[in-house]
């Protein structure tokens, strides 16, 4: 069995007296020496990793201010800290190895919206899109876009002074900060805005923190005003951070702001934000060009950008090569047609934005007219247009960017470390051209994409940071571009900030650099706050690209035959796709639920790859202990596992033990397999650690009891009555709860296969559908049964015959074979082997007479895609119902139009299986009934996760914050395809949901009065 593992280094003990010495003092928010926090917190969407010594989650300004009080104690000077928001940056800007403050977690409110005067009032920790959620009823939006903006926090898009698409119409996020309010480190909150002369004048001659500051910032703009000009370049994409060329505004005021936005939590922590807002552009259209080379996109958007386009965003052959295997393609392809030369090499898309319809045509036509003049010209291919959503879709494409480029296939993954280079936009393709030889000329392979109408590109190059002598390959490549850059005229970074890239900033700002010092030293005269990034004293070493731990070296120590096993979560690299704020989005439900980054597959896969770090340094394989484990052993490991868990329950440490927790709180609906860009699969090995874990420790019972529900259902099915009778009892309710289950489902009480055939179903073996002639075999299908619907919602499954019957099929219906997923799910993995070779080898037999099959629960059915094609590799097609109805729609009826519905797909089949969403509105079409597919989140249950008492309590508050609302408001239209969707449903409140093709059924049934048998009946 696995060893108990020691667990992350212990924090020092100055970090741990300081959480102590902010919990009497008051501190209201969480505060976390932990090692599943530290080691989540150890990493952002760079390459580096560096472990924290605790982390600290403010509640309120007030916590802020004893932060900075308790760090001016004498007792903690020598600690650090850093403030951090989404942990999305690219360069390590909120990494440190002391104490994390944590933004993210408490500090998210809306604090005031002025509709009049065009601004709000935010906390830090508030996500981008989530403001804009907020203004969009109003007309109203926060302008600076960000590809990370579902997750990036307003706070951290002040401390980089974030920018991206449309910057060049709408300026970076300084031109919209109006106001701060910061605490500095003597527990001081500054209220930070524009000031006159006067005031500046009185704020000067004041004794403390505040007054040193101004005082020498002020100094600075005065006595460097010409070595400011000089070293500050003049382009859109500007210095940031301590920019002293803005610390006059427009109007000659003071603006103490121009020095923060950008400082990267170095200077000051942020409380509050008066941010301008701007009335949305009513319409929108882009122009999507493509081109038959990468560089031919490049120079024809100078061309573009004259003709008065909003923004010009440029993507290559490698992200949209990316893009078409992943989720987001499924709603944009119709606007990346295959030319005749082939798949376009680049594209360029070009954005026009406007108050009506009319506007937007007037700036589109002359810009239609110019490319039909010109045809082929300057290496263009052709062009869409794509209005409104259709264009956000596209831009949505854009923004997916940099975790598409991370899916590469291979060790060799494209990363950041010079991806946001910035030059005169006349300047770029020049550069990129010297840019691709540099990394063409290394045999490096790289993706690209980015703002060319700024002069900003993103490049990842490919590389393995796992292998010896990466960092010398990260040194040499950054000072080639750097060099690059200077050659140029631009900057290594035009938008993502500098962080550990710092080293470069001296010789950057040249005689100016010991200014940068006095600045910090007036705001943090002790250094403590994220020290080496931007400046530090004299004495201080800046931080080096090649110095700062990265995440490949620590990967590096596990065999890379381990590594193959858990590549679900090895290749996670950060970019946060699952902290998406948004309710209405199925990822990740548990971490919407928590609000906790150990409850992400981002926390999840941080804590594997740790855990596998430990077992090698144990000298532990993995494979050879989970083959021990299925070979058998559970007798004589028994007395072992007895006193682990023994030990456990007294409180001595297991590093597997942290991970573990954070593994429980997953629903396994596998949103993240489809969502994640990278396609980091939590549930595949969440199951193999579980599956190892509990080759240590004793299971719960309830385990066993969920492991073992497909094969005693058929037992229970026999004797319904008494079956529910037993389990609706008090005693069996009783039991249940101390077992570790609540609100088990009761059997229908109706004999599939014997109800089945009274209606013509005949029971689907090989030698009859062979018998089918070929001619007719398009017009058979093979119902494959499923636990959950054919025991406790079998009138479903008989709704499904009657519906394929009138629509002119014959369906049959397949033995019951359990499928293994709950096994899974718990991990036990070899019975789930076992289960699943043996149903693999039944559906394979099946599919051979050329018949298809589907199934009904997209849960289940889709295990058959997943969970078996990692056992079985290819493996007989069982598609769901709309797909296989979809493929067919020539042999269905055409309906007269009738009312429509409204569905609420299973989150698994909406993100797994996209376009099969969009078959389910063409078969309703088909029948004459409209379709509205709900945004929607996850809805709690996930298979048995909503009946395990555990977690009952978390089912329902994410029920409550999707779901619930749009049972309300749809009634009895709404349509739920999934089995524990329409359970939960039921469970809260007391409603009951169809399935799509009871919905189709009635319809049918209306067009063939004859047929009386109910529809919509409760199981």
């Amino acid at each position: 069995m696995i060893p108990r593992l020691a667990g992350v280094p212990a924090p020092a003990s100055p970090a741990v007296a300081f959480l102590e010495e902010l919990r009497l003092r008051g501190f209201s928010g969480d505060l976390s020496h932990g090692d599943g926090d530290r080691t989540v917190m150890a990493t952002d969407n760079s390459i580096y990793q560096r472990l924290p010594q605790a982390v600290c989650f403010p509640r309120t300004t007030e916590d802020l201010v004893r932060i900075a009080k308790v760090s001016a104690d004498p007792r903690f000077t020598g600690v650090h800290f850093a403030p951090r928001g989404g942990g999305t940056g690219t360069n390590g800007q909120s990494l440190t190895d002391g104490v994390v403050v944590d933004l993210s977690r408490h500090m998210t409110r809306i604090l005031e919206i002025n509709e009049k005067e065009g601004w709000v009032r935010v906390e830090p920790g508030l996500v981008k899109d989530a403001l804009n959620a907020a203004l969009k009823p109003l007309g109203l939006f926060f302008a600076p876009e960000c590809s990370t903006s579902n997750r990036a926090t307003m706070g951290g898009m002040i401390s980089t002074d974030a920018c991206g698409q449309g910057s060049c119409l709408y300026g970076k996020t300084r031109d919209h900060v109006l106001a701060l309010k910061v605490v500095l480190l003597d527990g001081t909150i500054w209220d930070s805005s524009p000031i006159d002369d006067a005031e500046l004048s009185a704020v000067a001659r004041r004794q403390d923190m505040v007054g040193a500051i101004h005082r020498v910032a002020d100094g600075i703009s005065r006595e460097h005003a010409a070595l400011i000009a000089e070293r500050f370049p003049r382009m859109n994409r500007c210095l940031t951070g301590y920019d002293l060329a803005h610390l006059r505004d427009a109007e000659g005021r003071f603006d103490l702001n121009s020095v923060l936005c950008g400082s990267e939590g170095t200077l000051a922590m942020i409380a509050e934000a008066r941010i301008r807002v701007l009335p949305i552009p009513k319409r929108s259209v882009l122009v999507n060009l493509r081109y038959g080379s990468f560089d031919a996109a490049l120079r024809d958007a100078r061309v573009l950008m004259a003709l008065g386009a909003a923004s010009v965003e440029t993507v290559d052959s490698k992200v949209l090569s990316l893009a078409r295997g992943d989720i987001v393609w499924e709603g944009i392809k119709e606007y990346f047609p295959d030319d005749p030369e082939g798949i376009a090499a680049g594209i360029n898309l070009i954005e026009f934005v406007g108050d009506s319809e009319s506007e937007v045509r007037g700036r589109l036509a002359p810009v239609e007219a110019r490319l039909a003049e010109e045809g082929r010209s300057f290496g263009r291919y052709g062009y869409t247009i794509a209005w409104d959503e259709a264009g956000e879709r596209i831009q949505g494409m854009r923004k997916r960017g940099v975790g598409l480029l991370g899916n590469m296939q291979g060790e060799k993954r494209p990363i950041p470390f010079v991806e946001d280079t910035a030059v005169p936009p006349e300047h770029l393709a020049d550069f990129i051209a010297e840019f691709r030889a540099a990394l063409d000329r290394r045999g490096l392979e790289y993706g690209m994409f980015g703002h060319v109408d700024a002069g900003v590109l993103h490049v990842r190059p490919a590389i393995d940071m796992k292998e010896e002598g990466a960092e010398a390959r990260i040194r040499a490549i950054s000072d080639e571009v750097f060099a690059l850059t200077r050659k140029y005229n631009g900057l290594l970074w035009g938008e993502h900030g500098k962080g550990v890239r710092s080293e470069y900033v001296p010789e950057v700002f040249g005689p100016l650099y010991p200014a940068l010092q006095a600045l910090k030293a007036a705001f943090d005269p002790r250094n403590q706050l994220n020290p080496g990034k931007i400046a530090a004293p004299d004495g201080e070493a800046l931080l080096a690209i090649d110095t700062v731990p990265m995440r490949g070296q620590r990967d590096r120590v596990i065999p890379a035959e381990t590594r193959a096993v858990f590549e679900e979560a090895l290749h996670c690299n950060g970019n946060g796709a699952c902290f998406n704020y948004d309710a209405q989005d199925a990822m990740c439900p548990s971490f919407k639920g928590t609000g906790d980054r150990r409850h992400s597959p981002k926390g999840r896969a941080s804590l594997i790859r740790e855990w596998l770090r430990q077992l090698a340094d144990a000298g532990v394989d993995p494979s050879a202990e989970a083959k021990r484990i299925r070979a058998g052993g559970f007798f004589t490991d028994l007395p072992a596992k007895i006193r682990n868990s023994r030990e456990l329950r007294r409180g001595k440490a297991d590093f597997s033990a942290e991970v573990k927790q954070a593994m429980d709180g997953c629903l396994a609906c596998k949103s993240c397999t489809g969502q994640c860009p990278i396609k980091v699969d939590v549930p595949s090995f969440r199951a193999k650690f579980m599956e190892l874990y509990y080759g240590r420790y004793l299971r719960p019972l309830k385990d066993h009891l969920v492991g073992q529900l497909e094969g005693m259902l058929p037992l229970g099915a026999r004797m319904p009555k008494l079956a529910n009778a037993m389990m609706g009892s008090g005693i069996g309710r009783a039991l249940s709860v101390k077992a570790g289950l609540v609100d088990a489902p009761l059997f229908s009480g109706i004999a599939l296969e014997a109800e089945a055939a009274k209606r013509g179903v005949r029971r689907a073996m090989p030698e009859a559908l062979r018998a089918v002639p070929e001619t007719e075999r398009e017009r058979h299908v093979v119902i494959v049964q499923d636990a959950f619907t054919s025991y406790f919602e079998t009138r479903l499954v008989l709704d499904l015959a009657e519906a394929l019957q009138l629509m002119g099929f014959t369906p049959w219906l397949a033995p019951f074979r359990p499928n293994g997923k709950p096994l899974h799910v718990h991990g036990f993995l070899g019975k789930f082997r076992r289960q699943a070779e043996a149903n693999a080898a039944m559906l394979r037999e099946l599919a051979l007479t050329g018949i298809g099959l589907i199934g009904v629960d997209p849960s289940m059915t889709l295990t058959y895609r997943s969970e078996y094609k990692a056992i079985e590799g290819e493996v007989a097609p069982v598609l769901l119902p709309q797909e296989w109805l979809a493929r067919r729609l020539h042999l269905i009826p055409t309906l007269a139009s009738g009312e429509g519905f409204a569905l609420l797909p299973h989150c698994t089949e909406r993100t797994n299986a996209p376009g099969s969403v969009k078959d389910w509105q063409a078969v309703f079409a088909k029948l004459g009934t409209p379709l509205k597919v709900l945004a929607s989140g996850c809805c709690g249950m996930a298979g048995t996760f909503g009946h395990e008492a555990e977690h009952k309590a978390l089912s329902e508050k994410l029920y409550g914050l999707s779901w619930q609302g749009h049972v309300a408001r749809n009634g009895e239209r709404l349509l739920a395809s999934g089995y524990s969707c329409r359970s939960q449903v039921k469970r809260f409140d007391g409603v009951t949901l169809a399935h799509p093709v009871q919905a189709l059924l009635l319809r049918l049934r209306e067009a063939s009065p004859a047929a009386e048998r109910p529809v919509f009946q409760a199981a």
